[in-house]
């Protein structure tokens, strides 16, 4: 009779089946929980958690009128994932191609290669490739074809990589990408970003600066204020689907983006325009090898307007051809050259202040030497003869070379190095704007002061200055004495338009008195009366100035061919309101004739004066058709 149950043998057999098959599932749980439980993790992770950047807009730069010199465009970056194209859309195509501007066998190209041959690392051997230099980025040209495409963990049969995404186009505006979108090319997508633009193109250039392509300011502002220009990028971490899609109950953590602030300038874009115009003009009559001009408020020291020649557009800093970079360079603040005879105001403006010279005081300047130091030192010679001794006043306007040194040693060498350098020659005057040169200032006792430099220095040579630096000497004179440190940005503001920081005038020192400043401003009013500056001269106003006429170095000698001529001065001189400076540096005039400060850059002073007086409103120290007013503002 059979049993109604199974033998112990196949209970055996069972039990042990049942316990092997739990002892493997509880083995498989071990080894995904605990042995590879990292290497899982990890894994899963890396498929389904991500970080999303949200990108800061980057703050505008204005100028003291709220106009706009950089600003950040919301623009799309338009990419493609090769492996969710569809078939059905492949018609779509042409049009796409047409819309982006993009020849269509290129971009199909594009869309149809979904995988990529694993890179292998290179080695020292083999990577033969050689750095280019792209926009002020090293990059390897071995490298160039993977810039634009990005290669998923996921491996094709034929042993490649995937390409998950390829990029298009760098810049495409919202109503282009509305377009796109409106074909609706699946796989076919935009990702936002900021990118610089300068609407005003080469307005200011060498004051703003630029972002390039990688987002890193270069120089100006935009590099000078990053700190509070360039905002807080924000992100987001969390998970995705198997779709990509992010699953937002997973979202772990987010932070918000902060926009830049705004820097508002102290540069007038109708000033610099002017500026620019007439450093326009000087390039196409006297063909030079640069030139600055400077305009300030002597008051504040402030600047209002800067602009060299040669210049560049902003918006095309990458299209500048291989060996002329040059053009980016800040020529007011990275160039050196010896002043000349502007450099005579540090002259008399010390044996003022120091009260040498007395009422009546007169000078021999057809003298050739004069002892000093228990030595017979041999003078300049001058650019006119003399036949009478002259006063201060004649010396500043006639801009006699033997009577500015005999005022330097009334003074004596050491006292006189004082005051050039208290006028702020040999040192940086702390412009917020890039790389800025010292000058060169050799100081009694020193390897650069020889015996000759005393008579040498009072007249422009032997030292050098920036455009810039000659500049702001000048306003010494037009403040009343102070040596003010040189601005150009007003106020920070917050992304709500919030003003968060105000900057005001910044004194360094005081290097004269203000009686003397007053003597001063009277003896450079003659300059454009009766001296080297009479081209400068305005109507009814009192212009004050020093024109500057020196001779290049070349080849280790003083060149008669090539000069550097200047003229520096400000109005009305009673009370000034503005200072301008003008420097060309190997001017070439028509027929050949001597291109001093007085011929080629004190017309440029009266010009720009000029428009100024309309833009500004600047009104005369005293009402036109006054008896005691003359041509240049001089009372008689």
């Amino acid at each position: 009779m059979s049993r109604g149950f199974a033998s112990n043998y196949r209970l055996v057999l069972l039990a042990v089946g049942i316990i092997a098959c739990f002892g493997g599932v509880g083995a498989r749980l071990v080894q995904l929980h605990v042995i590879d439980r990292e290497a899982l993790v990890a894994g899963i992770e890396k498929a389904r958690w991500r970080i999303d950047i949200e990108k800061a807009r980057r703050g505008d730069i204005l100028d003291r009128n709220g106009s706009i010199l950089a600003t950040s465009r919301s623009m799309l970056v338009l990419q493609v994932d090769p492996q969710v194209l569809r078939p059905e859309d492949e018609h779509k195509w042409p049009e796409l191609a047409q819309i982006i501007e993009m020849p269509f066998d290129e971009m199909a190209r594009i869309f149809r290669t979904k995988t990529r041959p694993v890179k292998k690392a290179p080695t020292t051997e083999t990577n033969t490739a050689q750095p280019r230099f792209t926009g002020l980025k090293t990059e390897n040209v071995a490298e160039a074809d993977e810039e634009n495409a990005d290669l998923d963990d996921a491996v094709a049969d034929n042993g490649e990589r995937l390409i998950r995404w390829a990029k298009l186009r760098d810049e495409i505006t919202e109503t282009t990408y509305a377009k796109i979108e409106a074909l609706g090319i699946k796989g076919v997508y935009g990702t936002r970003v900021y990118r610089r633009a300068y609407p005003h193109k080469t307005l200011a250039a060498h004051i703003v600066g630029f972002v390039n392509k990688e987002g890193v300011p270069a120089f100006g502002i935009e590099n000078y204020a990053d700190f509070y220009l360039r905002g807080r990028d924000g992100w987001r971490e969390g998970e995705r689907d198997g779709k990509g899609r992010e699953v937002a109950q997973f979202r772990t953590r987010e932070v918000p983006a902060s926009d830049g602030y705004s820097v508002t300038l102290s540069i007038d874009a109708t000033i610099q325009h002017i500026v620019e115009q007439e450093l326009a003009y000087i390039a196409a009559t006297y063909a030079p090898q640069k030139a600055t001009i400077i305009v300030s408020d002597p008051q504040t020291g402030f600047i209002l307007a800067l602009g060299n020649y040669p210049t560049f557009d902003l918006n095309a800093y990458n299209k500048i051809p291989k060996g002329e970079e040059h053009v980016m360079r800040n020529v007011a603040i990275t160039d050196i050259y010896e002043p000349g005879s502007v450099f005579k105001i540090v002259a008399a403006a010390a044996a003022e202040n120091e009260k040498m010279i007395k009422p009546g005081m007169r000078f021999d300047c057809s003298i050739t030497h004069i002892d000093y130091l228990g030595r017979s030192r041999r003078l300049p010679g001058e650019d006119h003869r003399f036949d009478e001794p002259l006063t201060v006043a004649d010396i500043v306007a006639k801009s006699s070379n033997r009577g500015a040194v005999q005022l330097a040693l009334l003074v004596g060498q050491d006292r006189f190095y004082e005051y050039a350098r208290a006028f702020g020659f040999g040192q940086v005057t702390g412009f917020p704007s890039g790389a800025e040169e010292n000058g060169i200032l050799a100081a009694p006792g020193t390897r650069g002061w020889d015996g000759l430099t005393i008579t040498r220095m009072p007249i422009g040579h032997a030292v050098a200055a920036t455009p810039l630096q000659m500049h702001m000497a000048m306003g010494v004179i037009a403040s009343g004495g102070l040596l003010l440190r040189p601005q150009v940005i007003r106020e920070i503001r917050d992304a709500g338009g919030e003003t968060v920081y105000r900057y005001g005038p910044a004194v360094k020192s005081r290097v004269i008195s203000e009686a003397t400043a007053r003597t001063m401003r009277k003896y450079l009013q003659g300059v454009p009366v009766s001296g080297t500056g009479k081209a400068a001269a305005i109507p009814n106003y009192e212009v004050a100035g020093k024109t500057g006429s020196t001779q290049k170095i070349i080849d280790g000698r003083y060149s008669s061919q090539h000069h550097v001529a200047s003229f520096v001065g400000f109005f009305p001189a009673s009370r000034p309101q503005v200072a301008i400076s003008v420097i060309i540096d190997d001017a070439d005039p028509l027929k050949g004739r001597y291109a001093s400060g007085g011929l080629v850059a004190a017309p440029s002073f009266k010009r720009i004066g000029e428009q100024l007086i309309q833009y500004l409103d600047i009104k005369p120290v005293y009402e036109a058709g006054d008896s005691n007013i003359v041509m240049g503002g001089i009372h008689r």
